[in-house]
């Protein structure tokens, strides 16, 4: 049976064994959120050995080549000698700038890096808390216009990041842990084409940047931006500001029990209509497949669903 190894710590495991629960059953803590390959938060390094990975596009090739593997896609069938990523050491120090409530349920934050974090709208990355969770949250920011990357974090329900976000206080630390480019994006290729953005509650947060960073670039063409959300949108005022300002842009903001009609009578404007989707996973499901059903090809329909984790008994 093969063996892993950890800083000087060997132990055996069972051919095929998931490489996550084989270090997680040593006693390693590894975190890990969504086990499918999504949210990054199982990296570790294999130093030696090589695991069977399921999902090897999930890295980025530059990554790969440095020996990162998501634990969570990988299985044991040969020794390994592995090393956990360590916020500490491979992070970047962030410290708290501001938090301050948009809503009744979504908090604010913003980070000021302690050197600046080269991303786009749209992606996002992993925070790592003092005590050592690690989650993904979607950057609402965007890299040209604002020096502090902010984060939308809903805290509706009891979450084991949320409740340790209600807690900061300006100065905190936090570390930042591996960017992920996910699907969101603006590229000024589509400038002149429709723009589809459909966000349920949070989910609102990367097409906040997304939506922001169009504009910056002088987007020609047509914006619609559906918000289903709890009662109103936690950026209501904000959008309405922008729309007024861009008369290219159209805000639609729905409760959840008006989904499924508005998703009956949702129409493309254009075969060349770009879709960006964000939200659960349901949510994103259902709009994707709307909008294909509608008549837009898969390739212009854009989803990132987030993974929500209630706290851990």
């Amino acid at each position: 049976m093969p063996e892993i190894t950890h800083q000087g710590m060997t132990w055996t495991v069972a051919t095929g064994t998931n490489l996550l629960d084989a270090l997680n059953g040593a006693g390693l803590n590894v975190p890990h959120s969504c086990r499918a390959g999504s949210c990054h938060v199982c990296l570790v390094r294999c130093l030696d050995g090589e695991p069977d990975d399921a999902h090897p596009e999930a890295l980025d090739p530059a990554r790969r080549l440095e020996g990162w593997r998501l634990a969570c896609q990988c299985s044991v069938s040969e020794n390994l000698s592995v090393a956990v990523f360590d916020p500490a050491r491979e992070g970047l120090p962030a410290h708290v700038q501001g938090l301050d409530w948009l809503s009744e349920h979504v908090l604010r934050l913003r980070l000021i890096p302690e050197r600046p974090l080269r991303y786009h709208a749209g992606q996002h990355v992993l925070l790592w808390s003092a005590n050592g969770l690690a989650r993904p949250y979607s950057l609402a920011s965007i890299p040209f216009d604002e020096r502090w990357l902010e984060f939308h974090i809903d805290c509706a329900r009891p979450g084991a990041f949320s409740n340790v976000a209600r807690s900061l206080a300006k100065g905190d630390q936090l570390m930042l842990g591996q960017l992920h480019a996910g699907a969101l994006r603006y590229d000024p290729d589509w400038q002149s084409r429709p723009l589809l953005l459909m966000a349920a509650g949070t989910g609102l947060a990367p097409l906040w940047g997304v939506l922001r960073e169009a504009l910056r670039q002088g987007h020609e063409g047509p914006i619609r931006l559906i918000h289903v959300c709890r009662v109103h949108s936690y950026l209501q005022a904000a959008l309405a500001d922008l729309a007024e300002q861009h008369a290219n842009l159209s805000v639609e903001m729905i409760v959840r029990e008006q989904l499924a009609g508005r998703l009956q009578a949702l129409r493309v404007t254009s075969r060349h209509e770009m879709a960006l989707i964000c939200g659960g996973s349901d949510f994103v499901d259902a709009c994707s497949k709307r909008m294909f059903l509608a008549g837009l090809p898969r390739g212009q329909i854009l989803g990132d669903a987030f993974i929500t984790r209630q706290v851990e008994g």
